[in-house]
C-alpha cells in the first residue's frame, strides 16, 4: 500500500525515540513496483532474514497464491491524510469518522446505508486488532481515507482500515504514581487536522503526530501544579485549535477547558471551571478552596460552526460528599459551558445538578440537534445526565426547555421546577451511609448516545442501581483523592442497564431494551441510515437493532465486557462497523 500524506514545506520533522514502525512508510508518490521494492527490502527482508530479491519474490509469490489480481490492485489504494476544516465541519458522518463522536453535533448517526435491516444478519468479522497495552479500551476509533487511527493506553495505533495491519505505531510507557481514573490508563481515542494527529495522556500531556510515520512533532503538558491530575479524553479540534480537558475531579484539582493551536502546540487560551477569588461564583469557594474544587472537563465536548459554539460538560466538585465546606451552587460543576472556541469566554451555562453531593457529573455528550420542538424551529441540546433527568436546553442562549425523569430508581430529587433546577427531597450522605438513587455510577455515564432523524428517537443506555454515600471530612492530600469519604454498593438494589429510546417531542420513551446481566458494560450507541441502531450489550455482545422499536436484528458475541462505543466508516465503497472490546478492536463487515 501506498501512503501520501499532503504537507507544507514548513512541517516539523522531529523524531522521537517512542515511535515504532510496523510497516515502512513512503512519503512521495511513486510507482507500483518501486514501492513494493521498498517494502520488500525495509520489512519482509529483516523479518525473514532473507536477501531483499528472495524476500520480494516470497512476498509477491505469497500475494498471487492468496489473492486474485483485482483483488491485489484493492488492497494497494493511495491514502492521502489532509484532513480541511470543512471536512470537519460535514454533518452527519459519511465515508470517514473524523473525531470521537463522528461529526460536532454528537449525533453518532452515521449516512452509510450499505448494511440495513436487509442484509445486517450477514454480517461477518472482517479484521480483529489486538492491543497489547490495555485491558478495557475505551477508545473510538478515528479514520481517515481508509487510515485508522486507535489509542491504548499511551500508545497511538495507525491501521489499514480494509485490513486491520498494522501501518505505524507511537508507544510511550505509561505513567507511575498517578491515582484514580488517570490510574486506569484510558484513552478514548484522536483528534485529526491537516495531516497531524492528536492524542491526550494519562498524566495529562497533548501530542501531536506526524500521520505519515507516527513521529513526535511536539509535546506539552496542560495540567501542571498539582500531580492528582490525569486525562482519559480524546482532543476535540475546532478550526485551528486542539481542545482538551482534565480528569481528577474526585481528587482535588481544578477543573478548566484549554485549547492549543494546532500547528504549534502553543496555549491558546484557558478557561477555568472553578471561580477564583472575587470571580463570578466564587462565594462556594472560601479560602483556596478553588484549587481543588474539581469540575473536571474529561469528555469531548461538542460543537455548532453556524453559532461558532463549543459545548463542554464538567464533573462534580470536590470533596465528592462533603458540601459544608463549598457553600452554595459550585459553580461552574455539573455544567454545560457554551464557549467561544476562538478567546475561551463564557456565553452561558446551565448547571444540572447544584450543589451536587451525589458525584452526578455532567460530562455526558451534549447532542446538538435542529428539529421542530413544539411547534417552534429549535436549536436543541439534548442531554440524558447522570443524576436521571433527560435535558433539553435552546442551545442559541441555554434557555431550559424541559426536563424527564428517565430510570425508576431515584429518590434525591423529586423533579426539576421551571427554571430548570432539582426539587431536592433532603437525601444527602451520611456519617452511617444513605441509600441514594442513581447511585454512584449514575443513571447513566459517559458512554456514548446517538439520534435517529428519520425516527426523530434519542438514544442511550440507562442504569438502574442505588449505592449507599457516607460522609466523613477530610482534608485535600495531593495524591490521594478527595472523596470525603466513600460509596459502597446497595446490597437491596440489582444494577441493570437498558437500552432506551425516548421521543424527544412527547418527552416519553418509545421503546425500552432490558439488558441481562449485573450492569458492568459501558458500551455507547451509533445509528445509520440503513435503519440500524447499534451498541455494545450487558452480555459481552455486540447488537443491531431496529432504532423504531427496538427489534432485535443481528448480534456478535465479543468475549470480552465493552467500555467503548461503535463507529462506521467505508473504504472502497465497502461499509464497516467497528467497537472496542476488552483489548480489541472488531471491524464488521458484509460478505
Amino acid at each position: 500500500m501506498i501512503y501520501r500524506i499532503s504537507v507544507t514545506s514548513n512541517e516539523v520533522t522531529k523524531r522521537d525515540s517512542h515511535a515504532r514502525f510496523s510497516v515502512p512508510m513512503i512519503h512521495r508518490q511513486r510507482d507500483n513496483r518501486e514501492a513494493r521494492k521498498q517494502f520488500a527490502r525495509s520489512s519482509v527482508a529483516r523479518r525473514l532474514n532473507l536477501p531483499s530479491r528472495h524476500a520480494f519474490t516470497y512476498l509477491a509469490l505469497l500475494i498471487l497464491c492468496l489473492t486474485p489480481l483485482a483483488a491485489q490492485e484493492s488492497r494497494h489504494p493511495e491514502i492521502v491524510v489532509d484532513v480541511k476544516t470543512e471536512e470537519l465541519n460535514a454533518q452527519p458522518v459519511a465515508a470517514d469518522w473524523l473525531s470521537y463522536n463522528g461529526d460536532y453535533t454528537g449525533q453518532r448517526f452515521s449516512s452509510l446505508d450499505q448494511i440495513n435491516q436487509t442484509n445486517v444478519s450477514q454480517l461477518r468479522v472482517a479484521w480483529v486488532f489486538h492491543a497489547p497495552h490495555s485491558r478495557d479500551m475505551e477508545v473510538t476509533p478515528v479514520v481517515v481515507n481508509g487510515l485508522m487511527l486507535v489509542t491504548a493506553a499511551n500508545d497511538v495505533v495507525a491501521l489499514d482500515a480494509q485490513t486491520g495491519r498494522v501501518v505505524w505505531r507511537y508507544s510511550r510507557p505509561v505513567s507511575e504514581g498517578l491515582i484514580d481514573d488517570a490510574a486506569q490508563h484510558h484513552s478514548r481515542g484522536v483528534g485529526v487536522w491537516k495531516s497531524r494527529v492528536y492524542a491526550e495522556t494519562d498524566n495529562a500531556h497533548l501530542f501531536c503526530l506526524d500521520s505519515r510515520s507516527g513521529n513526535l512533532l511536539w509535546d506539552v503538558a496542560y495540567a501542571e501544579g498539582n500531580k492528582n491530575y490525569g486525562a482519559t479524553s480524546a482532543p476535540l479540534v475546532v478550526k485551528d485549535k486542539v481542545i482538551v480537558g482534565t480528569s481528577g475531579g474526585d481528587d482535588g484539582v481544578r477543573g478548566f477547558v484549554a485549547a492549543y493551536e494546532a500547528a504549534s502546540g502553543k496555549l491558546a487560551w484557558r478557561f477555568w471551571t472553578i471561580p477564583g477569588p472575587s470571580e463570578p461564583g466564587s462565594d462556594s469557594w472560601p479560602g483556596e478552596l478553588y484549587k481543588h474544587g474539581g469540575g473536571t472537563t474529561w469528555m469531548p465536548g461538542t460543537y455548532d460552526p453556524q453559532l461558532n459554539t463549543l459545548y463542554w460538560g464538567t464533573s462534580n466538585p470536590a470533596p465528592d460528599f462533603d458540601g459544608a465546606v463549598r457553600p452554595g451552587d459550585d459553580l461552574y460543576t455539573d455544567c454545560v459551558l457554551a464557549l467561544d472556541p476562538d478567546t475561551g469566554k463564557l456565553k452561558w451555562h446551565f448547571q444540572f445538578t447544584p450543589h451536587d453531593l451525589f458525584d452526578y457529573d455532567a460530562t455526558e455528550t451534549p447532542v446538538l440537534i435542529d428539529t421542530i420542538y413544539r411547534g417552534t424551529p429549535r436549536k436543541l441540546l439534548v442531554q440524558a445526565n447522570r443524576n436521571g433527568f433527560l435535558y433539553l436546553l435552546d442551545r442559541t442562549n441555554g434557555q431550559f426547555l424541559s426536563a424527564v425523569r428517565f430510570v425508576e430508581k431515584l429518590n434525591w430529587a423529586s423533579g426539576i421546577d421551571a427554571q430548570g433546577r432539582p426539587i431536592r427531597t433532603g437525601i444527602r450522605p451520611s456519617a452511617n451511609g444513605t441509600r441514594t438513587c442513581p447511585g454512584f455510577a449514575g443513571a447513566t455515564n459517559w458512554f456514548s448516545p446517538s439520534y435517529h432523524p428519520a425516527s426523530k428517537f434519542f438514544f442511550f443506555i440507562a442504569n438502574e442501581d442505588c449505592s449507599i454515600y457516607s460522609l466523613k471530612p477530610e482534608n485535600f492530600k495531593e495524591g490521594q483523592t478527595y472523596y470525603a469519604t466513600g460509596v459502597r454498593h446497595s446490597a437491596m438494589d440489582r444494577g441493570q442497564k437498558i437500552l432506551l429510546a425516548y421521543d424527544l417531542e412527547s418527552g416519553k420513551p418509545a421503546w425500552r431494551y432490558v439488558q441481562t446481566g449485573e450492569g458492568y458494560s459501558s458500551a455507547g450507541t451509533m445509528t445509520t441510515a440503513g435503519n440500524l441502531l447499534f451498541f455494545g450489550d450487558n452480555t459481552q455482545s455486540f447488537e443491531a437493532v431496529d432504532p423504531r422499536n427496538g427489534k432485535p436484528l443481528w448480534h456478535f458475541n465479543t468475549g470480552q465486557t465493552i467500555h467503548a462505543s461503535p463507529m462506521s466508516y467505508t473504504v472502497l465503497r465497502k461499509q464497516y462497523v467497528t467497537i472496542a472490546a476488552g483489548s480489541d478492536v472488531f471491524s464488521f463487515a458484509l460478505p
